[in-house]
């Protein structure tokens, strides 16, 4: 949702409402990869990334949280609200707890794999009615902040609400066999064929935690999980209420 689009952004807000309509309970989990980028970049700051995931180190994991936290969460909040919906804001610092991540011997400097999560707030919104947002940000046991990849963190919710489905939006189409070729689009993938995807390098870089993260929350009992592109108008709407879907949906 942080799509520089106008109509993009309107249009998955508008989604979003429909399903507070029909009592569907969303809970959206954003991340804001290109707003950061750009302020790193007017800050002077270069953006590197090791297996997927942004390099962030002590200067610009405060510059990470201003944009997430203070910037694009109050903007899809209002967004939502002003199409109608309820929906409530809150800084991942607030949600989630988190370890530095270095499952590799990698050094992502600041950036943190979620390990506890305060589900409370959420619960208490969703008996409401009230949409959450959460920005992908979180604190370890020091108070230090951390930078967390939006896929992981919204898994990590998906896998704590107990939810059945998880959608996880992007400007590509979905899982593709060739990345530059749209119409090689995988519309079904079973979990048991991740690890072949991978090593023949159709799963690569920042597709890793995204298909990752799916594998984690099916496994963890969430009945699905799909790819979609935002662009789409209705991706959402389209991928949990039509049986073609518009993604990838993977399933075990």
């Amino acid at each position: 949702m942080d799509s520089p689009d106008e109509a993009v952004r309107t249009g998955v807000a508008s989604d979003v409402v429909f399903l507070e309509a029909v009592e569907i309970n969303p809970v959206v989990v954003h991340g804001g990869g290109k707003r950061i980028s750009k302020a790193l970049e007017t800050a002077g700051m270069e953006s590197r990334f090791v297996n997927g995931l942004r390099y962030t180190d002590a200067a610009s994991v405060e510059i990470v949280d201003r944009v997430l936290s203070n910037e694009i969460n109050p903007e899809i909040v209002d967004l939502i609200n002003s199409l109608d919906g309820v929906a409530k804001g809150f800084s991942g610092t607030e949600i989630f707890t988190c370890k530095k991540h270095a499952p590799d011997g990698e050094d992502y400097g600041f950036v943190g794999e979620v390990t506890g999560m305060n589900t409370k707030p959420l619960e208490e919104c969703i008996s409401k009615g009230v949409t959450p947002v959460i920005s992908p940000t979180a604190r370890n046991a020091e108070g230090q902040i951390y930078n967390c990849n939006a896929d992981i963190a919204a898994a990590q919710v998906a896998i704590a609400l107990a939810a059945k489905r998880l959608v996880f939006m992007s400007d590509v189409p979905g899982l593709l066999r060739n990345p530059e070729d749209v119409d090689s689009l995988i519309p079904h993938l079973d979990i048991k064929e991740v690890d072949e995807l991978k090593q023949s390098g159709i799963i690569a870089k920042g597709m890793i935690p995204k298909v990752d993260s799916a594998v984690s929350a099916i496994n963890a009992g969430v009945d699905k999980v799909s790819f979609v592109d935002g662009r789409i108008n209705h991706a959402v709407l389209l991928e949990i209420f039509t049986d073609k879907g518009v993604g990838t949906e993977i399933v075990k």
